[in-house]
């Protein structure tokens, strides 16, 4: 049994309802960004959605991720689910850097030794420019699920890891093209997982190759 399949049979077999609170916090620029916190470790990882989702589409690999030891925030990007009122202005319609930050800067507040971020698509960009914008070791690894940063990719910090399914494409064709190429600019450590099939971002955890893909998330986050 994989890796995966044990951490949800435990989870399962014991019964476990995780504890779960509502959080909201301030960002930068005042729009309020509201969340789900899970877990008490001091391990954080922010969880940053995509277009079509919500904090709570992270709920399945939250527990997993709780399992393995991480307090875990997933955040609703403004705009999205409840973090929908805030000045027209501040909202740039695809997530902003500064919800990812203050979520970061949330969970080291709450104790947190360090910070991990796991964003998919839209998320994933936002969490991309948050690690282009954070001082050096505020944002200790960033996983980009078919994502890449608006910003320069030379300047992504801490430990990075890319995952894209092979034929994944939009209007504008294959992503796969521009996330190698922002991963070659990308310094090191860095690592570029391809998986097969053409999912998007977090639509590859209905997919056979979920398993996978949480299996590499949770090793990139617990490697020494």
């Amino acid at each position: 049994m994989t890796s995966f399949k044990v951490a949800i049979a435990a989870l399962v077999l014991a019964g476990l309802t995780l504890a779960q609170e509502h959080v909201s916090f301030p960002a930068q620029d005042g729009w309020i960004i509201y969340a789900d916190l899970y877990g008490t470790g001091d391990r954080g990882v922010v969880l940053a959605h995509g277009g079509r989702f919500t904090k709570e589409s992270w709920r399945k690999q939250a527990e997993v991720l709780v399992k393995a030891g991480f307090r875990v925030l997933a955040i609703d990007l403004r705009g999205y689910g409840q973090s929908k009122d805030g000045p027209p202005s501040l909202n740039p319609g695809f997530g902003s850097p500064l919800d990812v930050l203050t979520a970061v800067r949330y969970l080291r507040t709450m104790g947190a030794k360090s910070v991990s971020v796991v964003g998919g698509s839209m998320g994933g960009s936002a969490a991309a420019d948050a690690s282009i914008e954070a001082e050096p070791g505020e944002i200790d690894r960033v996983v980009l699920l078919a994502a890449s940063a608006s910003g320069p990719p030379e300047k992504l910090k801490g430990r990075k890891l890319f995952i894209v399914s092979r034929d994944d494409a939009n209007a504008d064709g294959p992503r796969l093209p521009n996330i190698r190429a922002q991963y070659e600019k990308a310094p090191e450590p860095k690592q570029l997982v391809i998986l097969d099939g053409s999912a998007h971002a977090q639509f590859i955890f209905g997919t056979g190759q979920g398993e996978r893909l949480m299996n590499e998330i949770l090793r990139f986050l617990t490697q020494p």
